[in-house]
């Protein structure tokens, strides 16, 4: 690199405004959570046809996510009863999704050891959950009917998707794992490669992806609940 490129332009130096200065958003809950979840599980490599055209679904999801959440919020007729049981729903879906962000490495190798032996999707599984959770703690079954409707319209066009898309990148090695392995509900034996077998958990990859966001998400999100129970009581 030459002295030249080192050498930064002089700039001419002005007042501080308000505007130079950005303070961070505090997001509620539930769009913590919703956002986590619909962020959920990207195609483990990138793949430009999707990058510029992809579907509707895939582009609105996180939208749609905020949207529900509120929603929900709404309708929503907690009792103690039901937080309890939702609740304890909703921690399998989150340590599920836990489970499954330790395993999948995006951009470098098809993720097969973990839940992946298990099902295709364990992040989307996790989420199905947790929204189950949620719309037992919510007591009311019109949100049950609602939560199923959108997780099959949305979440299921989207897996098909990103499984042609695993087809493409890894041919072989994806076709004969999609045969063996179900696209959503899991199998009960797991599937396994001598590349599985030598896989472990990692829990940088925890880190790295923000799994924690939805632990924050459900907790707050649980509180709200919560409030809306004691208030209606």
């Amino acid at each position: 690199m030459s002295g030249e490129t080192l050498r930064a332009p002089r700039q001419q130096l002005r007042p501080l405004r308000a505007s130079d200065f950005r303070f961070p958003r505090i997001s509620c809950g539930f769009q913590i959570l919703s956002h986590q979840l619909a962020r959920s599980h990207r195609p483990q490599h990138n793949s430009s046809r999707l990058r510029r055209g992809g579907t509707w679904i895939q582009r609105w999801r996180v939208p749609l996510g905020f949207v529900c959440a509120a929603v929900f919020l709404l309708l929503a007729r907690p009792r103690a009863l039901t937080l309890a049981a939702g609740g304890s729903v909703a921690l399998l879906g989150l340590g599920l999704r836990a489970w499954a962000s330790g395993h999948v490495r995006k951009n470098h190798e098809l993720a097969i050891s973990g839940p992946y032996a298990y099902t295709r999707n364990p992040l989307y599984l996790g989420s199905f959950i947790i929204g189950l959770g949620f719309t037992i703690a919510a007591g009311r079954w019109i949100l049950a009917a609602i939560f199923l409707l959108l997780f099959v319209c949305i979440y299921v066009p989207v897996m098909r998707i990103e499984s042609r898309t695993l087809s493409r990148l890894f041919a072989e090695s994806y076709s004969d794992y999609a045969r063996q392995v179900p696209m959503f509900l899991p199998r009960l034996t797991p599937y396994r490669t001598g590349d599985a077998e030598r896989s472990r958990f990692d829990i940088g990859l925890y880190v790295r992806y923000r799994e924690y966001q939805a632990s924050l998400g459900l907790l707050v999100a649980w509180v709200l609940l919560a409030l809306k129970a004691l208030y209606l009581k």
